[in-house]
């Protein structure tokens, strides 16, 4: 079965540019410890992803979605900070790292 989406692993997308800007600027352990939240998920399937008690996913109701997205979703980066993103196909395309977790639901 090759192409079993229960099998297939999720696909990053880290190409924008205010995610790279707040993952490239936060200190080296913050860093360190997003990066390796990032090759976790690279080991998972989007059922995995939707299931993971460490990585919260959720969808994100308080957000209007791009056009042409369905939804807006929230998980946990690290300890302290929740990153958004969303799915398109197979891929996870991550539009930010949020500073605090209130920022993230876009309340403040």
């Amino acid at each position: 079965m090759p192409d079993d989406p229960s099998r297939t692993r999720v696909q990053l997308d880290l190409n924008n540019e205010i995610f790279q800007d707040r993952w490239l600027g936060l200190d080296k352990s913050e860093r360190e410890r997003v990066t390796g939240t990032l090759r976790k998920i690279r080991q998972l399937t989007w059922d995995q992803v939707y299931r993971d008690p460490g990585l919260r996913w959720e969808k994100i109701s308080s957000v209007a979605p791009p056009q042409g997205i369905d939804a807006v979703y929230s998980l946990r980066i690290t300890k302290s900070r929740r990153a958004t993103a969303v799915r398109q196909g197979n891929f996870m395309r991550f539009l930010t790292i949020e500073p605090d977790h209130d920022a993230t639901y876009g309340k403040k």
